[in-house]
């Protein structure tokens, strides 16, 4: 199972860089049809903030695409993931938010996660980083 990043779902609706869009596409596209994506409600909710108040989308796309997304396996938050998105900000000195994601990601038995904006290759524990828009840079 990989998890997925916010920002390539940004990506994904983002036709600034059509090369990065398309493959944003793929990978979501992708993940929904082997139901093997995993996103958690932290990444619904950048999503929804960012499209609305950074790309201008209007409410009934960002719905549609938000009903969409629900089709991938969405965690949960509990106060266990909070304490270890405490534990890894602290442990690996990243964002709370960044450490929030991997907490959801390891709770959701991830191998991979997929993102632009931590370190490709980099291992946090079992976990490591995948960029997949990395030939399209």
């Amino acid at each position: 199972m990989d998890f997925i990043d916010t920002n390539l779902i940004v990506y994904a609706n983002d036709g600034r860089d059509p090369a990065k869009q398309a493959r944003a596409l793929e990978v979501i596209s992708q993940a929904i049809k082997t139901t093997s994506g995993v996103i958690s409600v932290q990444v619904l909710q950048e999503y929804a903030n960012t499209a609305l108040n950074k790309l201008g989308q209007e409410p009934a796309i960002v719905l549609q695409q938000l009903a969409l997304l629900e089709n991938l396996t969405v965690v949960q938050p509990d106060p266990a993931m909070v304490r270890r998105a405490v534990e890894l900000k602290t442990f690996y000195k990243l964002s709370f938010w960044d450490a929030s994601i991997l907490a959801a990601a390891q709770s959701a038995g991830c191998k991979q996660l997929l993102s632009e904006d931590l370190n490709g290759g980099q291992l946090f524990g079992s976990i490591q980083v995948v960029n997949p828009l990395i030939d399209y840079e």
